[in-house]
């Protein structure tokens, strides 16, 4: 195992864009075993080859800031799944709605009728119906 060490010694190896090329690689690969096409075959074999280069590679500053670029948007999208998880856990005793003057999200009891909800931003009332 020293081997492998000495030789991955200043490379970059895998992060988490590693593993999400590995992931879409493996999609694209049962893909093309599934409807027996080799064009999805060469895509996924490109993807492949895409992503041992980046493990291999020995600039290191070009792949951690490509990494950084992956992982900020897919914070954002971490980001809404959870947001919208908790809206759906929530749909049966929750309503959301927007301030009409801030745009912030507010979470109010579901079935309380007509109710006058204060936002906690700005201040600004108005009337909504739970």
């Amino acid at each position: 195992m020293d081997w492998y060490r000495r030789f991955m010694y200043g490379r970059y190896g895998a992060d988490k864009l590693t593993a999400a090329i590995l992931i879409v690689y493996f999609i694209f690969y049962l893909s093309a075993q599934i409807a027996r096409s080799y064009v999805l075959l060469a895509i996924s074999l490109v993807i492949f080859v895409w992503c041992w280069y980046r493990v291999f590679s020995r600039n290191v500053e070009k792949r951690r800031k490509e990494n950084e670029i992956f992982l900020k948007g897919w914070n954002k999208v971490k980001t809404w799944a959870q947001t919208m998880k908790g809206r759906i856990r929530d749909r049966k005793t929750h309503r959301y709605f927007r301030c009409p003057n801030c745009s912030s999200t507010l979470r109010v009891p579901k079935g309380k009728g007509k109710i006058c909800i204060t936002c906690p931003v700005c201040r600004k009332e108005f009337i909504k119906k739970t």
